[in-house]
């Protein structure tokens, strides 16, 4: 008899192939293999291995879409009607639509737009991809941005700040006062406060009190400052006074005829910049055929530029009416000093 030879190689078996892609991926492919030994997924509803080329015409009725070799998607038909069936073209043309997933719709008239559905862990595979805006947007966004306003260095602008506005923000920010003084120490040479009125910008009446001076009273000037005696029975105190004073007039453009007085019988000094004094306003005297530099009373120029007389008879000036008269001079010529203080701010 003759022998039988057997050949038998017991090596190592050869090498599983790799799988390829992510890890999501990988385990797809592992659960599929799975389901395939157990007999769930036959072979036979298989795909074939060659895949379509990408924007090609979708398969006809009965026909699967192939997405790789290993699996098969089917295809959902949409109704179609004669009016929608252009209309659907067009918006699917405009679409983005992801080449590999979504196959290109056909441009004859009978094709059927076709729609994937896609497995979870296959959507789950896919990057995210996040909208970044275009130049041209940003750009617009950009535009309505406020822009911060540029610093004024200049010393023109500065003043600008302080002295301009006179029609906007003059009204509500700005004041007459005029005060009344009694004579106090030696011989009554020493003039102190007795009353204080403050106007508005249309002439309504602020503050108005006597004021008791810290010092005994010589001179009750009562020709001059209609003060009497029993007007300081009831008299609000010097220090309580001057500070209801100062709240009223701090930050607010003070107008006043000589108002340097007025300061001094405060105890105060007032910004520059915030003080208009009548006495001293050029375009005033012009307007009342005066010299430019003279210094001229309340009653004349209120007698010329406004044909009111004030100050009349032996009951002594009421200095609401004084203050009042002062706002109405000033309102002459508001437009053009404030103008003027804008191009020549004083200094302090």
């Amino acid at each position: 008899m003759s022998t039988l030879l057997l050949n038998l190689d017991f090596g190592r078996p050869p090498p599983k192939k790799a799988l390829e892609g992510n890890a999501k991926h990988r385990n797809f492919v592992k659960k599929r293999r799975f389901l395939e030994r157990r007999g769930f997924l036959n072979r036979k509803n298989q795909l074939p291995s060659k895949a379509p080329k990408l924007h090609s015409e979708p398969p006809k009725k009965g026909e699967t879409a192939t997405v790789d070799d290993t699996w098969k998607i089917p295809l959902v038909p949409k109704k179609k009607t004669a009016a929608s069936s252009s209309g659907t073209e067009q918006s699917l043309n405009k679409k983005a639509t992801v080449s590999w997933l979504t196959p290109a719709p056909s441009k004859k008239a009978n094709s059927v737009a076709a729609t994937v559905d896609l497995l979870g862990e296959f959507q789950s595979a896919l990057p995210k991809i996040k909208s970044h805006p275009t130049r041209s947007q940003t750009k617009g966004t950009q535009k309505n941005r406020p822009q911060k306003n540029a610093p004024q260095n200049s010393t023109q602008a500065h003043s600008e700040n302080k002295c301009s506005g006179a029609s906007q923000k003059l009204p509500s920010k700005m004041v007459a006062i005029d005060c009344e003084m009694v004579g106090t120490g030696p011989k009554g040479h020493i003039s102190s406060l007795a009353r204080c009125s403050i106007v508005s910008y249309s002439g309504d009446v602020l503050y108005d009190e006597y004021i008791l001076p810290p010092c005994h009273i010589v001179d009750y000037r009562t020709r001059w400052s209609g003060i009497r005696k029993q007007h300081m029975v009831n008299a609000t105190p010097f220090k309580i006074a001057q500070s209801q004073i100062l709240k009223i007039l701090r930050g607010k453009i003070v107008v006043g005829h000589a108002i340097h007085n007025d300061f001094k019988a405060l105890q105060y000094f007032h910004p520059k910049f915030l003080t208009r004094d009548t006495s001293h306003i050029p375009p005033l005297n012009r307007k009342a055929n005066c010299p430019e530099n003279a210094t001229m009373s309340l009653k004349s120029l209120t007698k010329k530029l406004l044909d009111r007389d004030i100050q009349v008879g032996k009951s002594g000036h009421s200095s609401v009416e004084d203050a009042q008269a002062t706002m109405e001079l000033y309102k002459l010529v508001e437009v053009e000093w404030e103008q003027h203080l804008a191009q020549n701010p004083p200094k302090d």
